[in-house]
C-alpha cells in the first residue's frame, strides 16, 4: 500500500501541469530528511509483515466462489473494534487496491528477540480470526495471490458490469470499476496511468498449452473497439486494467536498519535474493479463467501499471516526452546503493541530470543521488488540490509521490520527518502463502537473513543485469525446472558464500525454520526445495479435477473446489502434505508460541 493522501484529486492534465513542483518540491523533502539523520546510528531493529487478503463469498448450492466487495465495511468495523478503541490493539488494518481486499499488518513492529519471532504465526492467525468474525455466512478470508477468475462474468458479489463503452477509471473490457476500492487515490491511479499512456495498459501473459488447448489460443472480445484486438497476441491471455495485477495479493516484509550505511547494504545484499525467493514462494498461475504458463504475478503487476507512453517505450521518436525508459515502474531494482555495490551497477540507468546535478551539490554522493535521480524520471500519477504547497522541511508527501509509485523488488525508506523511525529497506518480491505458518516462516526467514548476512559480512552480489535475467526464472517454473538449477545455469553465485569449513551461513536458517516441513539439500551453490511451491499444487488440483478437459479453462466449479480447498487448508481443516509436509499437524500451538524453532 502506498501514499494514502485524503482530499480532492486531480485529473491527469491538472496533475501534469504540477508535475515539475512536485518533483523539484520532492527533492527538497529529500534533502531536508537526509540533512536531518544522515549521522544517525544505533538503531535497533524493528521489522514488520504486511499480509494482503481477499475476502471471498462461497454459494454452496451453485458451486461458484466470487469476491466479496466488502472490503470497505469490513476495513470499517475492524477498525472501529481495534485500533480505534485500543492504540496498542495487536492488529492494525488497511485498505488495499481492490474493493474485495484488505491489508493486515502487526500493531506494533517486532523487535530482534527470539521470543518475538516466535509470536508471528500466532499475529498472523489472530488477523486471520479476528476478520473472519465480522464476516457474513458463507464469506471467508483468503490468503490467495490471484483469484483465478478474476476478470470472468460474474466474478464479483454483488455482480458488476465492466464498462469499455461507458468510461470509468479503467475502461476495462473484463474487469468493472466496483472493483476497485473507494479511496480515491486507487480510481486516480488507474485512470492517471491509462490517460498518461495514452491507451489502456497490456497485460498478456502465455496460456499454458495442455492437450486439447486450441492452436493457435485465440480470443475474441464482443465489445471491443479494435483496441483489444491490436493488443491481444495468440497464445496468451490477455487483460487491460490495473486492477489485474494490483487486485493480486502479496506478502511483504520491512524492517529498520540502524544506520543509512547498513540499509543501504542490506539493500543490496537482499536485491540479489529476491527472485530466487518470488520463485520459491510462487502462488499464481492462474489468469481470468485460464491456466497460464508463468507461476508468479510479478509480470502480470509489472504490465498492469506501465504508464510509459508510445515515445518512452521507444515506439515512436521523442517528441513530448523526454527519456526512453526500458521497463514499468513495477520491476526490478535498477542500481545498487552501497560502495560495494558500484562495480555491479552494469545496467544503463535513466536520470534526471538536473536533479543529480542538484544533489550531488548538495553533498549526496554519486550511488544515491543516481538512485534517486532515477526515480524521479517518473511523473507523480495522483496529487490532491490540498496537497500541492507543502511545508517541504516538516513534510515529505511529494518526495512519497514518486517514491511510492516505484514499485521494486526492493525499496530504500528514508525516515519520516520529525519521527523516530530509522533508515528502512523493504523486501517486496513474495507470494503471499495459503497457510499463516507459511507466511509467517517466509517472513522471519527474511529476516533472519539480515541477521546472518550482517553478522557475517556476507557478499551476494553479483553484476545486476543478472538479477535482472534472474527474474525470468518465473517463467520456467511451470516447466518443472528447479530454482537453483536455472541458476546454476545461468552462472549464479549467490549461494556461493560460504564461511572456512564448509558452514554454510543459510544452512542454519533453514533449517530452524523450515526444518520440519522441508527436505533441502544444501551444498555451496545448489538448493532445492522437494516440496511442491503453491502454484504448482494448484496446478496439479486443476489437472485432477473431474471436470477439467485440458483445455486451459477453469469453469466456475473447478474454481469452487480449489478456493474452497485453500480456505480449508489455512483453516487447519485439511491436510495438505504436498505443500507442507508431514510435520505440519504437529505444529500446533501452545499458548502465544511455536515449534517452528
Amino acid at each position: 500500500m502506498g501514499l494514502l493522501s485524503q482530499g480532492s484529486p486531480l485529473s491527469w492534465e491538472e496533475t501534469q501541469r504540477h508535475a515539475e513542483h512536485v518533483r523539484g518540491h520532492g527533492i527538497l523533502q529529500f534533502l531536508h530528511i537526509y540533512r536531518a539523520v544522515r549521522e544517525r546510528h544505533k538503531d535497533v531493529l524493528k521489522w514488520g509483515d504486511e499480509v494482503e487478503y481477499m475476502l471471498v463469498a462461497f454459494d454452496h448450492e451453485h458451486k461458484k466462489v466470487r469476491l466479496s466487495l466488502t472490503g470497505e465495511e469490513v476495513l470499517h468495523t475492524l477498525q472501529e473494534k481495534g485500533e480505534k478503541v485500543n492504540p496498542n490493539h495487536p492488529t492494525l488494518w488497511r485498505p488495499e487496491y481492490g474493493s474485495y481486499m484488505i491489508e493486515g499488518t502487526p500493531g506494533q513492529p517486532y523487535g530482534g528477540t527470539m521470543s518475538e519471532f516466535n509470536t508471528v504465526q500466532d499475529n498472523m492467525r489472530k488477523r486471520r480470526q479476528e476478520a473472519a468474525s465480522v464476516l457474513k455466512e458463507n464469506e471467508a478470508l483468503c490468503t490467495v495471490t490471484s483469484f483465478p477468475r478474476l476478470g470472468c462474468p460474474g466474478f464479483t458479489l454483488p455482480e458488476c458490469e465492466p464498462t469499455p463503452v461507458e468510461g470509468g477509471a479503467s475502461k476495462s473490457l473484463f474487469f468493472p470499476d466496483e472493483g476497485i476500492n473507494k479511496h480515491p487515490r486507487f480510481s486516480t491511479l488507474t485512470r492517471n496511468i491509462r490517460h498518461r499512456r495514452g491507451e489502456k495498459v497490456v497485460i498478456n501473459v502465455p496460456i499454458f498449452k495442455d492437450k486439447n488447448t486450441p492452436s493457435p489460443f485465440i480470443e475474441t472480445f464482443p465489445k471491443d473497439d479494435g483496441e483489444a484486438a491490436r493488443a491481444a497476441k495468440p497464445d496468451h491471455i490477455y487483460m487491460d486494467a490495473m486492477g489485474f495485477g494490483m487486485g493480486n495479493c502479496c506478502l511483504q516484509v520491512t524492517f529498520q536498519a540502524c544506520s543509512i550505511s547498513e540499509a543501504r547494504y542490506l539493500y543490496d545484499q537482499l536485491a540479489t535474493i529476491c527472485p530466487i525467493v518470488m520463485a520459491l514462494s510462487a502462488a499464481a498461475p492462474f489468469y481470468r479463467g485460464y491456466v497460464s504458463d508463468i507461476d508468479c504475478r510479478w509480470g502480470v503487476i509489472s504490465a498492469s501499471v506501465d504508464d510509459r507512453t508510445r515515445e518512452e517505450r521507444g515506439l515512436e521518436p521523442l517528441k513530448n516526452n523526454h527519456y526512453r525508459i526500458s521497463k514499468s515502474r513495477y520491476d526490478s531494482i535498477d542500481s545498487y546503493l552501497s560502495e560495494c555495490g558500484e562495480k555491479y551497477n552494469d545496467i544503463d540507468l535513466t536520470i534526471d541530470k538536473e536533479i543529480y546535478e542538484r544533489l550531488v551539490k548538495e553533498g549526496i554522493d554519486h550511488l544515491l543521488a543516481q538512485h534517486i535521480a532515477h526515480l524521479f524520471i517518473r511523473d507523480p500519477l495522483t496529487l490532491f488540490e490540498e496537497k500541492i504547497y507543502l511545508d517541504d522541511a516538516n513534510e515529505s508527501d511529494h518526495f512519497e509521490n514518486i517514491q511510492s509509485t516505484n514499485w521494486q523488488t526492493m525499496r530504500f525508506k528514508p525516515p519520516p520527518p520529525n519521527s523516530d523511525i530509522g533508515w528502512r529497506v523493504e523486501f517486496r518480491p513474495m507470494e503471499v502463502q495459503l497457510t499463516d505458518f507459511e507466511n509467517s516462516a517466509y517472513v522471519v526467514f527474511v529476516v533472519l537473513l539480515t541477521r546472518v548476512i550482517l553478522s557475517y559480512k556476507l557478499d551476494f552480489l553479483i553484476p545486476l543485469s543478472k538479477v535482472r535475467v534472474m527474474l525470468r526464472v518465473q517463467t520456467l517454473c511451470s516447466k518443472g525446472m528447479k530454482v537453483w538449477d536455472w541458476c546454476i545455469q545461468h552462472n549464479s553465485s549467490i549461494l556461493a558464500a560460504y564461511l572456512p569449513g564448509n558452514q554454510h551461513p543459510l544452512a542454519d536458517i533453514l533449517s530452524r525454520q523450515f526444518g520440519q516441513n522441508h527436505q533441502w539439500e544444501l551444498d555451496n551453490t545448489t538448493l532445492q526445495r522437494e516440496l511442491m511451491t503453491a502454484a504448482r499444487w494448484m496446478r496439479e488440483f486443476i489437472a485432477n479435477h473431474p471436470d477439467y478437459k485440458q483445455d486451459s479453462v477453469i469453469t466456475d466449479e473447478m474454481n469452487y473446489s480449489l478456493i474452497w480447498k485453500c480456505n480449508q487448508i489455512a483453516q487447519e481443516q485439511a491436510e495438505c502434505p504436498e505443500l507442507l509436509g508431514g510435520g505440519f499437524n504437529k505444529m500446533k500451538y501452545s499458548g502465544n508460541k511455536t515449534s517452528s524453532f
